[in-house]
């Protein structure tokens, strides 16, 4: 039986995008900090698990519990490894060899991997010209705010770089897998799916890092406390809530903007020139996502 959904709010949902945006633009930073004194494995695994805390006590203080069912529980762990300790992990690693600006060019790719994913396999969305032209104009707008010279390095640390698009492109199908939790609350789908992935990266961090062994800085282990909870848990919530009212190919888009966000952070805290270049940069990567996001035309009906 179907039913009537509530029109979605396009300028809420939108400025909701833009906050996903800035949580996950300033994780960038929050990595490198925690990676100086913290390995891959273990810095992860501190994020899930810190966001899994966060967004356990957001439930059960909402009211709600978790799911019983072990194929919902088997989705949050597929869910778990494309949306976070996978793609997280591959990034992580990436980034100790592959300069910041080629890593952010290579990870803002993920929507061209929902189009190529949609267009290819899945078709659960519309995937017209548009949408293609936007997610490779967007992309263009990166290059220019990250820099050309950022290209030139492309060929050293291929393994790198490789890990690097293959977390973007987890982030692509995590996007359209994550439509089949749309008949949960988006903080029962965050929660589940943490509680998934700190299972998972505990156990092999204690394996890998042995963490007991490790002498964190303060500044790491605030970088990661901040990370878990809202670079992670608040944005989260936010992720699976987009996915259900924007869709997955609109909320993959905002990988285009957190580069933006990164690039004005980095202007207004750390003193960096805002050149023409970025400048362009910047509206050429805003205007690449407005053609993702457009919503099509409706067709007239015909006049009897």
């Amino acid at each position: 039986m179907t039913h009537a959904t509530k029109p979605v709010n396009r300028v809420r949902e939108y400025t909701l995008l833009l906050l996903l945006a800035s949580l996950w633009g300033s994780s960038y930073l929050f990595i490198r900090v925690g990676l100086e004194t913290i390995p891959p494995v273990t810095l992860i695994a501190m994020r899930v698990t810190v966001a899994a805390l966060v967004l356990l006590t957001v439930v059960r203080l909402q009211g709600h519990s978790l799911p019983r069912d072990k194929g919902i529980w088997r989705n949050f762990l597929i869910q778990s490894f494309f949306n976070s300790f996978g793609a997280w992990t591959l990034l992580a690693w990436g980034q100790q060899y592959v300069e910041s600006g080629l890593a952010t060019v290579l990870n803002s790719t993920s929507p061209i991997f929902v189009f190529l994913l949609t267009f290819l396999f899945t078709r659960h969305e519309a995937v017209p010209f548009r949408k293609l032209a936007g997610a490779v104009i967007g992309l263009c707008g990166i290059v220019l705010i990250i820099g050309i010279d950022a290209l030139h390095s492309i060929g050293d640390q291929v393994v790198a770089q490789l890990a690097i698009l293959g977390s973007a492109m987890l982030y692509g199908y995590a996007a359209i897998n994550g439509r089949k939790f749309a008949s949960l609350p988006s903080t029962v789908t965050a929660a589940g799916v943490m509680v998934c992935a700190s299972l998972v990266l505990i156990p092999a961090s204690l394996v890998i890092d042995r963490p007991w062994t490790l002498s964190p800085s303060l500044a790491s282990l605030v970088a990661v406390i901040t990370l878990g909870t809202f670079g992670t848990g608040l944005a989260l919530l936010l992720y699976f809530r987009l996915i259900n009212t924007l869709g997955s190919l609109n909320t993959a888009s905002q990988s285009y903007l957190r580069m933006g966000i990164g690039v004005a952070l980095g202007i207004l805290l750390l003193g960096e020139s805002f050149s023409l270049i970025v400048g362009l940069g910047l509206v050429t990567a805003m205007l690449g996502v407005m053609l993702i996001n457009l919503p099509e035309r409706r067709k007239k009906a015909p006049v009897s």
